[in-house]
C-alpha cells in the first residue's frame, strides 16, 4: 500500500483550511509538515503553531519532517501541537538512537532522514528502529526543486535493507515529486509520496493531487 503526503511547504498558508480541505477531498493520505530552520537548511519555513493549526483542520495523520538543528529540543512541541510522526535527519543528530528512542517514548512514530549525498548504509544500525526512512530527492532547503535520478537508487537499496531486517518501516520519498517522477519511485519501491509544488502551485489543487492519487492507485489495484 502507497500513501500520497502533500506538504504544506508550497501551500498558501493564509488560507490553510482550504488548502488542506482540497487535498483531503482528493484523497490525501498524510498531510507532510516540512520544518526549516534556516540554519541545518537554508531556508525559514514554519513551526510548531502551523502543525497545531493543521491539526485543527484535520484528522489526517501529519507527518512532521525535522529539517533543523538540534531536533531534540523541540520533539514534545511538535507532539503536543499534533504530529503523528517526525522525522529527524542523520546528518543533524549526534546520538540518532537516543533521538529515535525518545520520539517513540513520547507516542508517535519515529522516522529517519538521508540528504542526496549520504549512502543508505548510514542506515543499517538504526532501520530495524524506525518506522519510516525518508529518502531525500532533493537537497533540502527548498520547494520546487528538480528530482535527482540517483535517489531511485537508495529506495532500492532500502528496499534490500529492509528486507535483510525483516522489518515493515515505510520508505517515504520529499522533493521533485510529480506525475512522471512518481510512477519511477513506486517501481522503485517507495511507499510514501511527499508532492509539494506540483499540488499546491498549480491552478487546481485538487485536481493535480487526484492525478498523483489516481497514480498510487492503480500501483495499489496492481499488487
Amino acid at each position: 500500500m502507497a500513501f500520497l503526503a502533500p506538504s504544506i511547504l508550497a501551500a498558501d498558508l493564509s488560507n490553510l483550511s482550504q488548502q488542506i480541505r482540497l487535498v483531503e477531498i482528493a484523497g490525501a493520505d498524510w498531510i507532510h509538515c516540512d520544518i526549516m530552520d534556516g540554519h541545518f537548511v537554508p531556508n525559514l519555513s514554519f513551526g510548531p503553531l502551523v502543525v497545531k493549526a493543521a491539526r485543527k483542520v484535520t484528522k489526517l495523520p501529519l507527518d512532521v519532517h525535522l529539517m533543523i538543528e538540534n531536533p531534540d529540543k523541540y520533539l514534545e512541541d511538535f507532539v503536543n501541537a499534533g504530529a503523528n510522526s517526525i522525522t529527524v535527519h542523520q546528518e543533524a543528530v549526534i546520538h540518532l538512537d537516543r533521538t529515535i528512542t525518545r520520539i517513540k517514548e513520547l507516542g508517535v512514530k519515529a522516522g529517519v532522514a538521508i540528504n542526496p549525498s549520504t549512502p543508505v548504509d548510514f542506515l543499517k544500525d538504526i532501520a530495524e528502529y524506525v518506522d519510516l526512512v525518508l529518502i531525500m530527492s532533493v537537497n533540502p532547503g527548498f520547494g520546487g526543486q528538480r528530482f535527482i535520478p540517483n535517489s531511485l537508487k537508495k529506495v532500492k537499496e532500502t528496499v534490500e535493507l529492509r528486507k535483510k531486517l525483516k522489518s515493515k518501516l515505510l520508505i517515504e520519498m520529499d522533493g521533485g515529486i510529480d506525475n512522471k517522477t512518481i510512477k519511477a519511485a513506486l517501481d522503485a519501491g517507495c511507499d510514501v509520496f511527499v508532492a509539494g509544488s506540483s499540488i499546491f502551485k498549480t491552478e487546481n489543487v485538487s485536481a493535480a493531487a487526484v492525478e498523483l492519487k489516481n497514480i498510487i492507485k492503480e500501483k495499489n489495484d496492481r499488487k
